[in-house]
């Protein structure tokens, strides 16, 4: 760099700035010297020295953990009471992660992005797995209600069917159906048991008849018979053969037809009950009512 010779009598003139060298140090009339390289370089403090690590971001971490476990345990329906609590937790942890992490005082943005992410999907879960679980719990429910209801209705109908009236039937499970006619008057013969003198006798006649497709045996053919009162009855037997006791195989579409007589003492009740059964050991007694019909006898 070379510096013109004024004439004589003036100053010299300094050089422009541009043509000053760079590394030459700065007179003070002209300022600071600038600066050759411009910012310092990514990494740098303004200082020009090398910026410290940001520290880890243990919250971004726990949430992502968390915010995985939640949804793995939202996907089985079952488990949505345990899948709520993580994914809670990773909402949570997140969102703290995330704070830290935008203020610059930890790393994981992203981790902690996709923590929260995941817990809010693992709390729609967990929301849908409740909901689902209690619908098909009061669905049981009601289908529980509506079958324990229907049964008993069922058993209401079967107990009132298993206590008709005189002249109806009833047919028990093993196909047989069964009439019990009004009771009418009997008059023993001279020779005689079960009848005292000034009792009344009534004739009670059972029909059978079978309706299944297959012979069923008559296991216990004698009724019981007793008043309104619940007094009990004799069995009445004599010599004119009119009794007759429903015994043996009762082939199918056929009928048999059983004819009993009992004693009534002379106080009894108007209304009499005949109990029947063609297998105490299987099914259980039906219970015919009605009036003795010995009313002005």
């Amino acid at each position: 760099m070379t510096v013109s010779t004024p004439p004589d009598g003036e100053q010299p003139v300094a050089p422009p700035p541009d043509d000053r060298d760079p590394w030459r140090p700065p007179s003070p009339d002209h300022g600071p010297a600038p600066t050759p390289w411009g910012p310092p370089p990514t990494g740098l403090s303004p200082t020009g020295l090398p910026l410290a690590p940001r520290p880890g971001n243990g919250m971004a971490v726990s949430a992502l953990v968390l915010g995985v476990l939640g949804v793995v345990l939202a996907l089985p329906v079952v488990l949505f009471w345990v899948a709520w609590l993580p994914a809670l937790l990773a909402v949570i942890f997140g969102s703290v992660g995330l704070g830290l992490a935008r203020k610059g005082r930890a790393r994981g943005k992203g981790m902690a992005l996709a923590g929260v992410l995941l817990g809010v999907v693992g709390l729609l879960g967990a929301i849908v797995g409740g909901v689902v679980f209690a619908t098909v719990v009061h669905k049981a429910n009601d289908d529980a209600s509506a079958w324990i209801e229907k049964a008993k209705k069922s058993a209401e109908a079967e107990k009132k069917a298993r206590h008709p009236s005189f002249g109806d039937s009833y047919t028990f499970g093993n196909g047989l159906k069964v009439t019990v006619a009004e009771p009418r008057p009997f008059v023993p013969d001279g020779y005689v048991l079960g009848h005292a003198k000034g009792n009344k006798a009534v004739q009670v006649t059972i029909k059978v008849v079978n309706t299944g497709t297959e012979r069923v045996e008559i296991e216990t053919g004698l009724p019981s018979v007793n008043d309104a009162d619940g007094a009990s009855t004799e069995l009445v037997i004599d010599g004119s053969g009119r009794q007759k006791v429903l015994k043996g195989y009762v082939l199918p579409g056929r009928e048999v037809v059983g004819k009993y007589a009992f004693s009534l003492p002379p106080d009894a009740a108007d209304r009499m009950e005949v109990e029947f059964t063609p297998d105490a050991k299987r099914w259980e007694r039906t219970y015919w009512s009605g009036p003795t019909g010995l009313t002005g006898k």
